[in-house]
């Protein structure tokens, strides 16, 4: 099959080429799913598990990429609860070979089922961002309505999965980026913007959440932000930034099928946009996965026609 692999953690997207590998077995309680799009993480390169297995041994080369949507083909011995050529998208294991390939090996249980009135391409757009979102904001986060948000990075792909989650909850959301994030964050249903190069940040006032995928020193502003019993969600990793009198929170997005049924309803019905950048092939993955320009929003590759 083709697929992009990665060899050199030094080269990060730069290392990236298209090239021939095998195609996976289903393993037990795995499927096999023919992937028709994919989506990408920009950081993946930096992550250990794209480069290590879970004892530490070296993958390499690997297939990244872990969001994807597609059709099962295989199903592994004791898998249930999906079909062969049922239509799939969802999360595949970090420490195993990923969806930039013509197919990939997934727990069952890491995978929903797709209706077929939602397109591949939009899709593969939702895991990461719409369960990171989704688990931020009421997980962790313990959103209510009446509640006030402070969504970083609101234009990007996440956060503008935060800003609509958050407004339908009945929240008041006020999105950050630069300056030429503005209307695409209002376009996103966030009802205030913070440029973070030319406005003070801490004009803002104190609010109940902030969800955080900058970290440093914005993320310590932020703490102070937040309050009395409020909640600062992070992305970025273990962090020293407490409120005053609330709790920091940092995770690690999971699968979860029910909240993925959840998150492509709202799509279904009109309740949630996605928010794609770029659509590219397989055949032109590697040159859209290093882009020249800032791209705000997820870069899918479209792995069959």
């Amino acid at each position: 099959m083709k697929a992009i692999v990665v060899r050199d953690r030094a080269a990060g997207t730069a290392g990236m080429a298209l090239a021939e590998r095998p195609e996976p077995p289903a393993a037990i309680n795995d499927v096999v799913v023919q992937v028709h799009a994919s989506g990408f993480v920009p950081t993946e390169t930096e992550w250990p598990s794209t480069w290590t297995d879970r004892a530490d041994r070296d993958r390499t080369p690997s297939i990244p990429g872990h969001e994807m949507a597609g059709v099962v083909i295989t199903l592994g011995y004791g898998t249930t609860g999906l079909t062969v050529g049922q239509r799939v998208f969802g999360i595949t294991d970090w420490h195993r070979d990923g969806t930039l390939a013509e197919y990939v090996a997934v727990e069952a249980r890491n995978l929903a089922p797709l209706p077929g009135d939602v397109g591949f391409t939009v899709a593969a757009s939702l895991p990461i961002s719409g369960l990171t979102a989704w688990q931020g904001l009421f997980q962790h986060g313990r959103l209510q309505a009446g509640q006030s948000v402070l969504a970083h990075g609101a234009a990007g792909a996440v956060g503008t999965m935060v800003t609509q989650l958050a407004r339908e909850a009945g929240a008041y959301v006020i999105g950050t980026g630069r300056a030429a994030d503005r209307q695409k964050a209002l376009d996103f249903g966030a009802q205030e913007f913070v440029d973070l190069d030319n406005d003070v940040l801490e004009d803002v006032g104190g609010v109940d959440l902030v969800f955080d995928v900058i970290g440093g020193d914005i993320q310590h502003r932020s703490a102070g932000l937040i309050r009395a019993g409020g909640t600062l969600v992070t992305v970025v990793g273990p962090s020293e930034a407490r409120p005053d009198d609330g709790l920091t929170v940092d995770f690690v997005v999971e699968s979860d099928r029910a909240q993925l049924s959840e998150i492509v309803q709202r799509v279904r019905d009109g309740r949630l946009r996605t928010n794609i950048g770029n659509v590219a092939t397989l055949d032109d993955a590697v040159a859209a996965l290093n882009p020249t320009e800032r791209i705000n929003g997820k870069t899918i590759i479209r792995v069959r026609p």
